[in-house]
């Protein structure tokens, strides 16, 4: 699928022959359409010079239920098996299961012992949309709350601080997705003391935040979405025939359905994932990747 895309895959005859530790890069998927997830974001960790080993870890107390059971046991890890491993990166993705109050999730236990692994196993970790919710509650004790209407569509966000590595190359605006129940208040993120706001919007709120100085980062929206991504899940929605379904905002051209999407989103996308990739990944991280842990818990 990566090479019908024209997604560089190197084999491992000639990665083996270069002088060249690729990064490790794991990622928890906890959406449903786990391909297409799966496809989304290496999509963009491949748009870089840089040598990406990529492994999927999934969870022992969940069953994934749109997947085929072959494709979860070729590609996918337990925990158990890499808890001894670092690794330079860690994307945990969103789930849905916003509306359960976080410790009535079924695999809660598993996921914040697994968050807790990675402040001493991996360099830097990127947390998107839930999992940004999740992890800042664990961590901070920050709450997550109910939004009258669906956040729905496609926003415009603005940089609280430019010079910051991770915006290398943005524009003073920029756009992203959003598909969400629930939001976190920028004021309760303000006062916590190893918190940092990065990014916000008018109508989306707070969009990035990080901590420990940029060993975690926490996307509340979906740069990794593909351009149909957001008209599926209006269509999905529509053929349920869920109550108030909603347009994407500023997703269709003039707003209409009928239309195709405008991707206004891509550009910034992959700048965000090289950029993590770069300065907060590759430089960061140790050339011995077992050295991750002298890096401590802060």
């Amino acid at each position: 699928m990566l090479k019908k895309e024209n997604i560089f895959v190197m084999d491992d005859f000639r990665a083996s022959t270069q002088d060249i530790r690729p990064l490790k890069i794991l990622i928890l998927n906890l959406m449903p359409l786990k391909i297409t997830t799966e496809t989304d974001l290496i999509r963009l960790l491949s748009n870089s010079p840089l040598q990406v080993e990529v492994e999927f870890l999934g969870l022992s107390t969940h069953t994934p239920k749109n997947t085929p059971i072959e494709h979860l046991m070729s590609f996918y890890t337990k925990f158990s098996r890499i808890r001894n491993t670092y690794y330079d990166g860690m994307i945990i993705t969103g789930a849905p299961v916003e509306m359960l109050p976080f410790e009535e999730v079924k695999y809660w236990n598993e996921l914040t012992h697994i968050l807790d692994w990675a402040r001493t196993h991996v360099t830097s970790t990127f947390y998107i949309c839930w999992a940004a919710q999740a992890a800042l509650y664990h961590f901070y004790g920050i709450n997550k709350y109910p939004l009258e209407k669906k956040l729905f569509g496609v926003f415009k966000h603005t940089i609280n601080d430019p010079s910051f590595s991770l915006f290398r190359g943005f524009d003073d605006e920029f756009y992203a997705p959003h598909s969400r129940h629930t939001t976190i208040l920028s004021e309760e993120v303000r006062q916590q003391p190893g918190l940092t706001i990065l990014s916000e919007s008018d109508q989306a709120g707070l969009y990035i935040a990080c901590s420990r100085g940029g060993r975690e980062f926490y996307v509340t929206g979906h740069s990794e979405y593909s351009p149909l991504t957001l008209h599926n899940e209006y269509v999905r929605d529509m053929e349920k025939g869920m109550d108030s379904v909603s347009i994407p905002l500023n997703y269709y051209r003039d707003n209409d359905p009928r239309q195709p999407p405008l991707v206004q989103w891509r550009s910034h996308a992959n700048l965000l994932y090289i950029n993590w990739l770069n300065y907060f990944v590759y430089q960061a991280t140790p050339f011995n990747i077992r050295e991750i842990k002298q890096l401590g818990e802060l």
